[in-house]
């Protein structure tokens, strides 16, 4: 009886999730995200990263969900301020809206308009690597 339960909970599951990152595969995302370029001195596009929209009120650490030329999810990015980064701060239950990650990148960054102060950047790449030249330039 349990395993009979269990797998329409799992499908469901399964269809939320794919349904979430459906919403968000094509820019501009729906609100409560918002484009960075109109919330602080930024480009419209920054290469490498692509086209950023955040919901500002999970700010600083994101999620910024980031779309190539044509519009299409390419990342989801989280700035963690490295002060934050101790034994007395965590950033449980992140979102992931874009749904399957390929691969993840992280890297550090000194500051910029938005999340001035020093922080990670971690990069959860939904496409191949081969992929991520859609935001080259």
């Amino acid at each position: 009886m349990k395993r009979l339960i269990l797998v329409p909970v799992l499908t469901m599951a399964s269809s939320l999730c794919a349904t979430a990152a459906d919403e968000v595969a094509k820019a501009p995302p729906a609100a409560p995200y918002q484009q960075v370029s109109k919330l602080v001195k930024l480009p419209d596009f920054l290469p490498g990263m692509g086209q950023l929209f955040v919901d500002p009120a999970t700010l600083p650490a994101g999620p910024f969900l980031a779309y190539d030329h044509d519009g299409k999810l390419v990342s989801t990015i989280y700035m963690l301020p490295t002060k934050d980064l101790n034994p007395d701060k965590s950033f449980d239950h992140l979102a992931v809206p874009g749904g399957n990650v390929d691969h993840v990148d992280v890297y550090y960054n000194a500051g910029h308009p938005g999340v001035e102060e020093p922080h990670v950047h971690i990069v959860l790449w939904h496409v191949a690597a081969a992929d991520e030249a859609s935001v080259a330039k």
